[in-house]
């Protein structure tokens, strides 16, 4: 009995831990793929060997390195190993050791075994690296490219990384330059380091990882009207900048201490950020810088807007607002009455959808307060018809008819919802065949009212 006591007790516990588990995202997958030089010039020499000697042996020590890492597959693309130049063969690139856990030894053994035979096409194998990374839903692609020379076979390595990136197949490239600077040739594939020397590749390779495998973190204060970072609680979408793509999305939070909350990211991508208020306030290409906790701070003031009808705080069934930023035409949101809304702080156009239209021009919303709009309660008129006919209900505005509704051709009873106001039927009933037979009726409508009106034709 007292197991089951304890049992009981324990078992909320349980399904709260089983709930926060599901909440929790799984980590990504991070997916290496090495792009190596094996192309004919890596036999020169290098400082104390030759650079493809040099290169081996680090890159053995690297991988060795790596095989602690959790969540974490490697592959590894080779170019210019295949076919012997002259004369150059533009194509001689391959996926040697595809990605899968546990491929380490593999990948050691087969550049362990390289000899550079041909040319440099790194376009070439850039595209084809689109190949090697099968579809998954939650992995980090990466690439390093690890070269002693530029493009030779008239490709363009800016281009094809900039589809990579675009098609969300990997991020930005990593690119370590053996023997000489290559900066310039390589700015525009991704992120370039000079490996000049034995050392400095060393600490390249290093330094490529850790950024690459490694996320940042990054807090985002959202304004009030005195510049202080109190507005909270809206989702924030981040997008890869060059893909498009979703990538994270928060509810924005305060901490215990009301400072906003520490997000971690991939620091790998160029982020778009859109805060999700009305309307949405965007920032653009924010670069992160891996290990550095950066903060974005945008201005997002804002107040509330209360919906009402009549002054006892009633509600209409179905009832909207359309709203729109002042002198603009584009729909920013709309809102039901009974709904108290948060907007940035500013003008205001409404259009409420009753019968008839109400607009409302410079409806101002201010900072941390709430504006409330407060409509009259409409009335109820009931329309019947001895027979089908043709008409319309018209508002009159001083001397004016205002259309507002067509009555309904084959329905003999009708019930609509009314503002205040006076009112004109103009009908004509199907049989007659004289414009002269057609009727009017006006009627005023009370706030509360009802009104129930007759047409008889002819």
């Amino acid at each position: 009995m007292k197991k089951l006591t304890l049992f009981l007790l324990l078992l909320p516990l349980l399904t709260l831990a089983q709930a926060n588990k599901k909440q929790q995202k799984d980590e990504p997958l991070s997916r290496v793929l090495f792009v190596f030089d094996a192309s004919q010039s890596m036999y020169a020499r290098w400082q104390s060997d030759m650079r493809i000697t040099i290169a081996k042996k680090l890159m053995v020590n690297l991988l060795d390195s790596l095989a602690g890492y959790k969540n974490l597959e490697i592959a590894l693309r080779v170019y210019g190993h295949q076919k012997h130049f002259p004369p150059a063969d533009c194509y001689d690139t391959r996926l040697e050791v595809p990605f899968a856990p546990g491929n380490i030894p593999l990948i050691k053994a087969k550049i362990l075994d390289l000899t550079p035979k041909g040319t440099t096409p790194i376009a070439y194998s850039l595209e084809q690296a689109a190949n090697d990374f099968p579809p998954c839903e939650n992995c980090r692609n990466i690439i390093i490219l690890i070269t002693d020379g530029i493009e030779e076979c008239g490709g363009d390595p800016c281009a094809a990384s900039i589809k990579l990136q675009k098609q969300g197949i990997a991020m930005k490239p990593f690119i370590i330059g053996i023997g000489r600077d290559f900066k310039d040739a390589f700015n525009c594939v991704g992120a370039y380091f000079d490996a000049s020397s034995e050392l400095a590749f060393q600490k390249a390779l290093n330094t490529v990882i850790v950024q690459a495998l490694n996320s940042t973190t990054m807090q985002v204060n959202l304004l009030d009207i005195n510049s202080r970072p109190s507005e909270t609680n809206v989702n924030m979408t981040f997008y890869d900048h060059a893909s498009g793509k979703v990538k994270y999305n928060f509810i924005h939070t305060l901490n215990n201490r009301g400072l906003p909350d520490t997000l971690v990211l991939d620091p790998m991508l160029t982020y778009d950020l859109v805060i999700h208020t009305l309307p949405p306030v965007y920032l653009d290409s924010i670069t992160l810088i891996p290990g550095q906790h950066m903060t974005a701070t945008l201005s997002t003031p804002q107040g509330h807007l209360n919906l009402r009808v009549g002054s006892n705080d009633r509600i209409v069934k179905n009832l909207y607002a359309v709203v729109r930023q002042s002198g603009e035409g584009k729909t920013l949101n709309v809102q039901n009455f009974g709904d108290n809304k948060k907007y940035l702080c500013g003008s205001y156009d409404l259009e409420i959808l009753t019968l008839p239209r109400i607009y409302m021009n410079d409806v101002r919303i201010i900072q941390g307060k709430t504006t409330t709009v407060d409509i009259p309660l409409p009335g109820i008129v009931v329309i019947r018809k001895s027979v089908n006919g043709f008409g319309s209900l018209y508002v009159e505005r001083g001397n004016k008819l205002e259309w507002i509704y067509d009555l309904r051709e084959n329905i003999l009873q009708e019930t609509l919802v009314l503002q205040p106001g006076n009112y004109r039927i103009v009908y004509r009933s199907k049989n007659a065949e004289r414009a002269m037979y057609t009727i009017e009726n006006t009627f005023t409508m009370s706030s509360g009212g009802t009104s129930n009106i007759n047409l008889f034709s002819y």
